[in-house]
């Protein structure tokens, strides 16, 4: 096992935030009248890089297996094979202790905030709720924390006594980015947290994300099927099919040399350049 002084020396060397190395992951299921096991492979020998500082886009069709990769990646699901390594040590090197603040590094954004915040509860007591079960603070402390935290997304009083349910789409995904922000992660994932957001909303969500980027030196993975939106804020971008990463390159390598058939389709599949542009001025325009 690794110690804690070894490993904190290979993590300040260590150029990569995450390294993901030929991760499988497999379901057994039942088929539902004779009860036989069926296995489905979810992800298949994948190899992703997410680099420190950096935007990260995972491109991939519905159902290519991009959600279970970064459920994996946040160790809320264990791999059936493979390595995840943070920040040059192996996860499986991690001891108890370790493994919680890993934990607590990496938080994801998902695309329903709806059914990911708690109904009951205010907009401040979910922002407080992470800090509470860490243990963080005192509770006027804590709530300190979760007022500044709502004002820096945009939600100050009196959204602070609102429910999640009284919010838009656009004011849930930023109420999620408050609350994941609490413990001060690392690494965002955010999977498809935007793709259900107008045009408008999606921009503005996109200049707060790279404010806070910016200000607190976070590394992003973006999960999407929007290939136009993640050249316009994507370092790299790794392309999923069927299970596995076909390729990974800077983003303006991969759209001037795609190698895999599969990129190459999805780039054939944009629409030109000149009508994206009209269907964005067409939005702006009163």
């Amino acid at each position: 096992m690794t110690n804690g002084h070894a490993n904190a020396e290979r993590r300040s060397e260590s150029a990569s935030l995450v390294e993901v190395r030929g991760l499988s992951k497999e379901y057994v299921q039942q088929k539902p009248l004779t009860r036989e096991k069926f296995v489905i492979r979810a992800v298949e020998n994948a190899n992703l890089t997410i680099r420190r500082g950096a935007i990260t886009g995972l491109l991939g069709e519905s159902g290519s297996g991009k959600s279970t990769l970064v459920r994996c990646i946040a160790l809320i699901e264990k791999q059936t094979k493979g390595e995840i390594w943070f920040e040059g040590v192996n996860a499986a090197d991690f001891q108890a202790a370790e493994l919680s603040r890993l934990r607590r590094g990496v938080q994801i954004i998902f695309q329903d905030a709806a059914s990911a915040l708690n109904p009951r509860l205010t907009a401040a007591a979910i922002v407080m709720e992470p800090l509470e079960i860490q243990r963080k603070g005192t509770k006027s402390q804590r709530r300190e924390r979760a007022l500044e935290l709502l004002e820096r997304v945009g939600l100050s009083a009196p959204w602070e006594h609102k429910k999640p349910l009284e919010f838009s789409g656009g004011q849930r995904q930023r109420l999620a980015l408050a609350r994941a922000l609490a413990l001060e992660p690392k690494l965002l994932i955010f999977d498809e947290a935007l793709s259900h957001l107008d045009l408008a909303s999606q921009e503005s969500m996109l200049e707060l994300l790279a404010r806070f980027k910016d200000e607190r030196q976070l590394t992003y993975l973006h999960v999407s099927h929007d290939l136009e939106m993640l050249r316009n804020i994507a370092d790299e971008i790794a392309v999923m099919c069927e299970g596995t990463i076909v390729e990974q390159k800077p983003t303006t390598e991969i759209f001037a040399h795609p190698e895999h058939s599969y990129t190459q389709d999805l780039l054939r599949a944009m629409p030109p350049l000149e009508t994206i542009c009209q269907e964005r001025f067409a939005h702006e325009s009163p």
